[in-house]
């Protein structure tokens, strides 16, 4: 496994060393003294998620607040997905900056989110089965966002957005500057 560094202040992709023959194959998807050791971060994740998008659907962009703030190691079990970061940390050397990266069953990097990070994804493939962990509970009262076309993140998300199929909520999230303004406030 390799651990490379992203140009946002603790974001990594990860990418397996694959084991394969005529039979399938076989990798390591994650291995936490490798991680640490690499990184300097530890993470202890709770708790693992799962869905099943069709192509076109983008989520995001997420990020739960406070002490249920999450840190994520995303990847693709099937399909393809371009998978943004973008990082909300006001003391970060990398704050307001994000990476896209395509995530693939095919391909198998993962990223490796840390806390205080909105994230989201859109489907390219005709579907995608995105998997992640967490190392936090998931709490609904803690829920918050940036909206995923904010002029100011200027984010590519390779689709033109008429092909976008978006959740009502996910069309309500904040900009970047009323969300900074709310989270001010908190």
């Amino acid at each position: 496994m390799t651990i490379q560094e992203t140009n946002l202040k603790d974001c990594y992709i990860i990418e397996p060393t694959v084991f394969g023959d005529e039979r399938g194959c076989f990798f390591e998807s994650f291995n936490q003294r490798t991680f640490e050791k690499e990184t300097g971060l530890s993470a202890n994740f709770v708790q693992d998620n799962r869905s099943k998008s069709s192509f076109g659907v983008l989520r995001g962009l997420h990020l739960q607040l406070g002490e249920f703030a999450q840190a994520k190691l995303v990847s693709v079990l099937s399909g393809e997905v371009l998978d943004v970061a973008v990082d909300l940390r006001e003391q970060s050397p990398t704050y307001g900056q994000h990476i896209a990266v395509k995530l693939s069953g095919e391909n198998k990097k993962q990223m490796f989110i840390p806390r205080g990070f909105a994230h989201g994804f859109v489907v390219l493939s005709e579907s995608a089965e995105f998997f992640y962990k967490c190392d936090n509970f998931y709490a609904p009262q803690a829920e918050s966002g940036i909206i995923f076309n904010d002029p100011q993140l200027n984010i590519d998300w390779g689709l033109d957005e008429s092909k976008l199929t978006i959740s009502e909520k996910d069309q309500k999230l904040p900009t970047l500057d009323t969300y900074l303004k709310t989270v001010s406030q908190l």
